[in-house]
């Protein structure tokens, strides 16, 4: 022993345990792009959300790019701006008349199959804008005509689909799943008119309406994988009716407060009419300065789904909509204060990030706080309120602009929403309690 133990060996010595700093490391940015990055739990847990998401996304651009399809053939048609601003009346209208009994359907029938004949009628009406165009229906009247009655078919498809989503998920995994259908809104609204313009470019508005078409593929084959959807209504419970939804509405202070404090943001604060004139006036720009302010809140938008890892921690659901749209409303003051672009720019897209983070809490509140049997009538209400929240906001800062100035209406807007948001928070201190894990309507 004692000898051995004298002799040197040339055994190396035993290694040191390595210390897991690879795998430590590993787990550490994995948990910080968590907490950062947008929450894709939804896509690993549930196979339906995750087909009902790309569907979506897909029909999403190609409704976009029709959108964009649509205006420049009317003007093509008409040469007059009068006839393409008509285009939004008869986008707007039925949209607003049929948001609510589409809800209200929504209640009453299979929510699956509601999705799923309202979204291939979308897609036959493509199909026939793009047969008509390729027949040589050159008739402004006709196009009218076609989107009137899709917009009948997205008030339809629009409440069913929402009201799908806390079947599909776990109440916890709502805010992420909304987070991820922000970007689907932002990603459309931002690619759809890009390729509507190269398409019409290079094939034609009869090419740009067939996509559209097909693109609605993916969308009616995620509705038909899901299960069946038949509201969850109590026994002896009434036929679902607008009213009735209403009167419930009227009777749930935060729900209620989740459209109010909405409207603040909306109505008092909406700049987009201006926004040609503010890129003459205040940036010495032209249209594509007007371009870039109309996609910065867009884009901030869509940093506001990506950036979302954080809202799944967030169980204050009405403060944090409260905050939001108090940080919508002090981007917009700041943006009409500044006179350099890109400080602009920066503001609006903060602007957008804010909107996002109000309307993922918003609508995981009805979701969430909501009963199954009025999750498609709150839904009906919500896109009426989003569809025509904004329009009366044009109309409100062309009107003030023109009796002040646009800097005055977009400060004053701003400082206003900042006001009105907090007036409404101290008024009704139940909705800034609100908790996710004790939701209470």
């Amino acid at each position: 022993m004692t000898e051995q133990a004298e002799q040197p060996t040339d055994t190396p010595a035993a290694p040191v345990p390595a210390t897991p700093t690879t795998g430590a490391g590993t787990a550490q940015g994995m948990a910080v792009r968590r907490r950062i990055f947008a929450d894709l739990t939804p896509f690993r847990i549930s196979a339906d959300y995750r087909r009902l998401w790309f569907g979506n996304m897909v029909s999403w651009v190609g409704s976009a790019m029709t959108a964009l399809a649509i205006s420049l053939q009317v003007y093509d048609l008409t040469g007059s701006s009068f006839y393409v601003g008509l285009v939004g009346i008869f986008t707007l209208v039925p949209l607003v008349a049929f948001g609510l009994y589409g809800g209200a359907i929504a209640d009453t029938v299979d929510r699956r199959k509601l999705g799923l004949y309202s979204a291939l009628g979308s897609a036959v009406l493509s199909a026939a804008l793009s047969a008509g165009t390729f027949a040589g229906v050159a008739n402004v009247w006709f196009l009218y005509a076609v989107i009137a009655l899709q917009s009948v078919c997205q008030a339809l498809n629009g409440p069913a689909r929402s009201a799908m989503i806390p079947r599909l998920l776990p109440p916890e995994h709502l805010p992420a799943a909304n987070a991820l259908n922000s970007m689907v809104m932002t990603t459309g609204t931002l690619v759809g008119p890009m390729l509507g313009g190269l398409v019409v470019g290079f094939a034609g508005y009869k090419t740009a309406y067939l996509i559209d078409a097909v693109t609605f593929a993916a969308s009616l084959y995620a509705m038909w994988r899901l299960p069946a959807m038949l509201p969850e209504r109590s026994a002896g419970a009434k036929r679902p009716s607008v009213l009735e939804g209403l009167r419930f509405l009227a009777t749930r202070p935060n729900l209620r407060m989740t459209f109010f404090s909405d409207f603040c943001a909306m109505i008092l604060a909406q700049p987009r009419a201006l926004f040609p004139a503010v890129a003459v006036l205040w940036y010495g720009g032209d249209a594509r300065t007007t371009g870039l302010l109309v996609a910065a809140p867009a884009i901030g938008a869509l940093l506001g789904g990506v950036f979302s890892g954080w809202q799944g921690r967030i169980h204050r659901h009405g403060l944090a909509v409260l905050i939001s749209v108090g940080g919508w409303g002090a981007a917009i003051a700041v943006f009409g204060l500044t006179r350099q672009l890109w400080l602009g720019l920066f503001m609006l897209a903060v602007a957008g990030f804010s909107d996002t983070v109000s309307m993922v809490f918003r609508n995981t509140m009805m979701q969430v706080a909501a009963p199954d049997d009025m999750r498609g009538r709150l839904q009906g209400v919500f896109i009426v309120v989003v569809a025509g929240g904004p329009r009366l906001g044009d109309f409100l800062a062309g009107t003030v602009a023109d009796l002040t100035s646009p800097t005055a209406m977009v400060v004053g807007g701003g400082l206003a929403c900042v006001l009105a948001v907090t007036v409404l928070g101290l008024s009704r201190r139940g909705f800034s309690r609100y908790d996710a894990r004790n939701p209470v309507p």
